[in-house]
């Protein structure tokens, strides 16, 4: 076993660590240290995701990396949204094979060993609003858009005229006792963080749809 990956099996955080990690453990030269990765590469006992991160092969990991989790390591500040976070909530029927996340940078997507990741744009006064930390079965922690949020991402980036519960229901077949459970107060504040009209006008319509 090649002496870096001895390293990361001790110390990288979920079995994924970065080129900065790597030269903090085994010091020395950047040449030292490219070449000790470059060796653990070879050996087929590391995995490149992606520019300057890396994860243990499978046979060292005893549990799938977690796509949702990773994600946030490929490209940040982000957090899970659109049809991903409404997947994990269980609004949406349909398997989800990509890890749709937001942020406010430009949009980007990134095939790598582990999936395919996409970050879209979406411009908001506060991008953590409507976002929760929660954790996986693993006691990992990820950063997780409330349904609304998703739906509210998911408007502005698919430009959906929406203005009503009726197109989320029969476009995205989500079951209307979801959104009877939705906290009114989280309309207020969302719609609010957002300069987009389309998806204020969504959230509104939606509000007063639910309204008792």
């Amino acid at each position: 076993m090649q002496r870096l990956t001895e390293l990361a099996l001790e110390r990288a955080l979920g079995r994924v660590f970065t080129r900065s990690e790597v030269a903090c453990w085994v010091g020395g030269s950047p040449g030292r240290q490219y070449s000790l990765l470059k060796r653990a590469l070879a050996a087929g006992e590391v995995v490149r995701i992606h520019r300057g991160l890396y994860c243990l092969a499978r046979k060292y990991v005893p549990q799938e990396i977690d796509p949702l989790v990773l994600a946030q390591r490929i490209h940040g500040p982000s957090y899970i949204s659109l049809e991903t976070a409404l997947s994990h909530h269980g609004w949406i029927p349909e398997a989800v094979y990509a890890v749709t996340s937001v942020s406010l940078d430009r949009s980007r997507e990134f095939d790598t060993p582990l999936g395919w990741f996409s970050f879209v744009r979406v411009p908001q006064k506060t991008l953590y609003a409507g976002v929760a930390r929660v954790e996986n079965g693993r006691g990992d922690g990820l950063l997780l858009a409330s349904p609304i949020k998703a739906l509210a991402d998911y408007v502005y980036v698919h430009k959906c005229d929406w203005d009503s519960a009726r197109p989320v229901v029969e476009s995205l077949r989500i079951d209307e006792s979801h959104l009877a459970d939705v906290d009114a107060a989280e309309f207020g504040s969302l719609s609010g963080n957002y300069s987009s009209k389309r998806v204020r006008r969504f959230l509104e319509g939606l509000r007063k749809d639910l309204d008792p």
